[in-house]
């Protein structure tokens, strides 16, 4: 899992992943964690100490926030996100209400945040270049996949068609295999 944090995250919000998760302390203005789960996760695989790491970033870097008790912390697959051109930078909507989790932050826990702090790299990536090469990577599986269909739907139809010909009679009813008693094969012997 890869933690993506910032302040501002119109770009995260732009190139975000579906394995995204975003996090943000609730009514409050704060940074954004971004969670990357791996392909095929979703937010209930987050395991109990994640969330709360995340929950305490958050947190910690709230103006208002990093100095209250019983912190509310929302959140959300990136795939709900809703952002719209009226809205300001680092303004979110939801697209269902019903998709948003929460967590509450009793009290800052400076363990954790040390924990955190220690283990921080600090990356400026390209998100386009990124999102574009995953989008690349899921087009090309989606072709595997589809050819693979086609192979195996081939297949199936030629075995079909093999054992419909042995069941029609076709092969027996060729000239090259019929014999007439014209050809001299008069074999009335049972007599």
């Amino acid at each position: 899992m890869v933690f993506y944090f910032t302040s501002n995250d119109e770009d995260l919000i732009k190139y975000g992943w579906p394995e995204d998760i975003w996090f943000h302390v609730d009514k409050l203005s704060s940074a954004h964690v971004y969670l990357r789960l791996h392909k095929g996760q979703t937010v209930d695989d987050i395991p109990r100490e994640v969330l709360i790491d995340c929950a305490h970033l958050v947190k910690a870097n709230s103006i208002q926030g990093c100095k209250m008790n019983n912190v509310n912390v929302v959140y959300t697959p990136w795939t709900n996100l809703k952002k719209t051109a009226d809205m300001d930078v680092g303004q979110i909507g939801f697209h269902r209400q019903k998709d948003v989790k929460m967590l509450t932050v009793e009290k800052k826990v400076n363990e954790i945040l040390n924990r955190l702090e220690k283990t921080k790299v600090e990356r400026f990536p390209d998100l386009a270049a990124e999102k574009e090469a995953r989008d690349r990577e899921e087009r090309n599986e989606k072709k595997a996949q589809i050819q693979e269909m086609k192979r195996k739907e081939k297949e199936e139809m030629k075995k079909k068609k093999e054992l419909e010909e042995l069941r029609s009679y076709s092969s027996l009813m060729k000239a090259e295999n019929m014999s007439s008693n014209q050809d001299g094969n008069d074999s009335d012997d049972f007599m």
